[in-house]
């Protein structure tokens, strides 16, 4: 029997007020790390395109990098509840091959739930997806997935119209059968509105504290890069001064001799 955190228990979670942790992670080691620091569930995200790639968007990520990380994740902890991405290109091109990819990635990642972005259009995806077992996340907001038809990485929801059409969208997922749902890059009041109406758990990032849970990118709340500083980011530290000054330790010790001593040698 799992020991993971259940989306029955996020939604229990949400219920009772009590906020839910979720942290994006691409690997084993990070993952034994937050599993230890108590967070509730962690996100395989195509984000692993910029962070981990050094891509300048998630475009070019692939499903099989998905499915590789995810299951590098599922080993290295035991009770968060896991979530894979689906990335751009593996729910868009069809029904059959939208349920295809999610089993896939349940089966092949050891993820419990899948997450794709989008609203009405993805709808009975959702329902097929559901339908057949797998849990989905919803996605909506700023969407990183469209970042060439939003002329970049902008804050979605601004005007009446826009609001009305998130707000659509987020009953429409529902009723599809998401158990929770991300909101990314909106204003806090039309966060906490739609949370309040749709009645399940809501994710934010940079979309205030009204959500039901909040999540950030591993690697940007340690603070391991000093060019990326966008408003909705706490660093939590500062691993890019931390990590450059351990190396170049390492570095110095070796080229002066220092290391190894004799307490390292065989």
């Amino acid at each position: 029997m799992s020991k993971r955190i259940s989306t029955a228990k996020l939604r229990r979670m949400a219920t009772d007020g009590e906020k839910i942790v979720m942290v994006t992670c691409y690997d084993a080691t990070f993952a034994r790390l937050v599993d230890e620091a108590g967070v509730d569930a962690i996100l395989v995200g195509d984000s692993l395109g910029m962070v981990i790639q050094g891509h300048e968007h998630t475009i070019p990520v692939t499903l099989d990098d998905v499915i590789y990380h995810s299951r590098a994740v599922a080993r290295g902890c035991s009770k968060p509840h896991l979530v894979g991405d689906l990335p751009f290109g593996s729910y868009q091109t069809g029904l059959d091959d939208a349920l295809r990819s999610a089993a896939r990635l349940m089966k092949e990642g050891g993820v419990q739930a899948v997450k794709l972005e989008g609203g009405e259009p993805y709808a009975e995806a959702v329902h097929r997806m559901t339908t057949a077992g797998i849990p989905v996340m919803g996605h909506l907001g700023l969407t990183p997935q469209s970042v060439h038809q939003f002329g970049g990485y902008k804050i979605q929801g601004r005007t009446q119209t826009a609001a009305e059409k998130l707000k659509h969208d987020a009953r429409c997922l529902v009723e599809a059968g998401i158990y929770s749902l991300v909101l990314e890059g909106i204003p806090a009041p039309l966060a906490a509105e739609v949370t309040a109406d749709i009645g399940v758990p809501t994710i934010g990032i940079g979309a205030g504290g009204g959500c039901s849970g909040q999540v950030l990118v591993l690697y940007d709340l340690l603070g391991l890069d000093d060019r990326f500083n966008p408003k909705f980011l706490k660093k939590f530290d500062n691993l890019h001064q931390r990590v450059v000054d351990a190396v170049g330790n390492y570095a110095r010790e070796v080229r002066t001799g220092d290391f190894p001593t004799a307490h390292h040698s065989h």
